[in-house]
């Protein structure tokens, strides 16, 4: 692994994208493993879920979607609080911002120092970041449930807190009446999983079982393709508990035995590479997310804060 390139920061050829209409008024961007935005149209307005990482990557989202509606956007829904996910913001116009009260906590608390640890890692998804006007604040925040009135005959949204898992502030946005799921990060398709701000335990269990209960017909992950249908549902869902719980095993076994970070690390990966290692960003995730794992296994309850500092500092002690 000598010579490996920091995290993302070689990987600089631009994604296809693909946009789905996943139902009647609802889509989906997905562009082979970068971050996955959607919409939901209400009767008269529309309802974003994720801003992308600057303002310029978030209009060519919007770009694409004005193709198939012209509906003013009332809500922009932030799943969490990476950089990725909310400092394109501004680019939407958006009447109202949406996030669970954590995560404005959070973006509080390490927004700054997330943005910059985010820029270096996947300096791609950051275009012209010059343009982001500073961090994203939520206008409206809640804690277990907030429902949106679609209007019409469109039914409800429903956006969830169903416990910590990727952060400690994630939301999913479901739609009851056709059984769609905007899932954030909690869950991947056929895409690595970041763990580096995660509450391994909590998520691999109850936060996982509450998204197999909404029992959804298609399922839009944090990256990856939609999932159509219940098989493929349930597949997605089952790939990121696998994932979890794989290194739940291993880093779990290294620690509990007397050994060391970098053991945990080595095994970690071995164990995971074969089925995982060549899905997007695997490579880039593994030293942050065993570096946090071994954190809770030792006792550190929140995350501890990523700076641009630290995570080369990790990535050298890991991945070198």
């Amino acid at each position: 692994m000598v010579g490996r390139p920091f995290a993302s920061s070689a990987d600089l050829a631009e994604k296809r994208r693909t946009l789905e209409r996943v139902g009647d008024g609802v889509y989906a961007l997905t562009a082979e493993g970068d971050p996955n935005v959607g919409a939901v149209e209400g009767e008269d307005f529309l309802v974003c879920f994720e801003a992308m990482a600057t303002p310029v990557a978030a209009r060519e989202w919007l770009e694409a979607l004005r193709e198939h509606t012209d509906k003013p956007i009332r809500y922009l829904v932030l799943s969490h609080y990476h950089a990725v996910r909310t400092l394109g913001a501004s680019a939407f116009g958006a009447e109202v911002i949406v996030a669970h009260e954590n995560t404005r906590a959070l973006i509080a608390e390490r927004g700054r120092e997330d943005w910059a640890s985010e820029l270096a890692r996947m300096p791609r998804l950051f275009k012209e970041p010059a343009s982001i006007p500073g961090l994203t604040w939520p206008t409206l925040t809640f804690g277990d449930r907030l429902t949106i009135q679609l209007g019409g005959d469109r039914g409800e949204l429903e956006l969830r807190h169903l416990g910590r898992g990727h952060t400690e502030g994630d939301i999913v946005a479901w739609l009851p009446r056709q059984r769609v799921l905007f899932a954030g990060d909690l869950v991947e398709a056929r895409a690595a999983l970041y763990t580096g701000d995660a509450y391994h335990r909590e998520w691999a269990a109850g936060t996982l079982d509450r998204v197999a209960e909404l029992e959804a017909a298609a399922l839009i992950g944090g990256r990856g393709p939609v999932a159509h249908g219940r098989d493929a549902v349930d597949a997605a869902i089952a790939q990121t508990r696998d994932f979890l719980r794989t290194m739940l095993a291993e880093v779990g076994r290294v620690h509990t035995a007397g050994g060391t970070l970098k053991e945990a690390f080595e095994a970690a990966r071995a164990a995971l590479a074969p089925r995982y290692g060549a899905w997007p960003i695997f490579e880039h995730c593994m030293p942050f997310n065993v570096a946090r794992l071994w954190d809770e296994l030792s006792g550190v309850g929140r995350p501890v804060i990523w700076t641009a500092e630290r995570d080369r500092d990790v990535w050298n002690a890991l991945q070198s």
